[in-house]
């Protein structure tokens, strides 16, 4: 929406950015680079057959992605893809700063979410 806050230097800001950098707190989340692009009109379609590459990546705190109604076919939990993948996974751990993918190739229609484990 444009509602962002600015500062006229970086020091002008260090009241507000302290206590989330102490606790580690984002102030967002995003899926897919976009607020709001899990549900409505900006979430992502796909088709029976299809194939998504899910690529997580968690800049502070250590996460647990997990597709509801789904699971991770092959994953790459450190994000590695010389290395072989874990399958047929529930759950996956992805270490903080670090990023991690799954593959999943739908097999029915529906609704999936796709959340982290650090509700």
């Amino acid at each position: 929406q444009g509602n962002f806050k600015t500062y006229e230097s970086i020091g002008d800001g260090y009241d507000d950015m302290l206590p989330v950098m102490n606790t580690l707190t984002p102030t967002h989340v995003v899926f897919n680079g976009a607020v709001g692009a899990l549900t409505g009109e900006g979430a992502m379609p796909a088709k029976v057959g299809e194939t998504v590459l899910f690529v997580h990546s968690q800049a502070n705190r250590d996460t647990r992605p997990h597709l509801i109604g789904g699971h991770g076919d092959y994953v790459w939990a450190t994000g590695k893809f010389h290395n072989a993948p874990d399958v047929d996974l529930e759950t996956w751990f992805i270490a903080g700063g670090a990023a991690g993918a799954a593959l999943y190739t739908f097999l029915q229609p529906g609704i999936y979410a796709y959340v982290n484990h650090n509700l």
